[in-house]
């Protein structure tokens, strides 16, 4: 059995003010409870990816990085990642980056999203939300298979013999679908 910590990085209120804590206070909160949690041996952090008001985190990967700085232990994670409005290049090469700084404990759990505000602010077509997700996890675990990419698809322009750099520390960055 494994056991870890998921933070949607949701802002919460302050006990004394009512008023929310501000998304750097947050940040500097989850990073303190990665730190306790690879202290006290748990094995996993993952971390939601948010682009509303509500949240602290838009980019788990840039959060993520800080905690592997910080940490030796613990497997770290995106909860998810919100591939449908990416670019999948991008994210493996963010991540790829989070394995790299933390020696082989980075994880990608990409998803779709339970929200409608990332589509909006990244120009993605809702109503292609399964298309989107399907194309761009083939073309994320193509990236993460093969050091160099040839492939061509609807959502963003087609790759030739492209070099996908950095790589992993894993010889295979996990990635999973949430």
């Amino acid at each position: 059995m494994e056991l870890g910590i998921l933070s949607l990085s949701d802002l919460q209120a302050n006990p004394r003010t009512g008023r929310p804590f501000d998304a750097g206070q947050r940040i500097d909160e989850i990073i303190g409870y990665a730190v306790l949690a690879d202290r006290l041996g748990l094995d996993a952090f993952g971390l939601g990816e948010h682009h509303g008001l509500e949240f602290a985190v838009s980019s788990p990967a840039v959060v993520l990085s800080a905690i592997a700085a910080r940490t030796s232990a613990i497997r770290l994670a995106s909860a998810v990642t919100v591939l449908s409005v990416l670019d999948p290049v991008r994210v493996y090469q963010d991540f790829a980056t989070v394995d790299l700084i933390s020696h082989g404990r980075a994880e990608i759990i990409a998803g779709r999203s339970a929200f409608t505000e990332p589509f909006e602010l990244f120009g993605a077509d809702l109503s292609d939300y399964d298309a989107l997700f399907t194309e761009k996890l083939d073309l994320l675990l193509r990236l993460r298979d093969q050091p160099r990419v040839t492939w061509s698809g609807r959502f963003r322009p087609p790759l030739k013999d492209a070099p996908i750099s950095p790589r992993a520390y894993q010889p295979r960055l996990p990635v999973w679908a949430g």
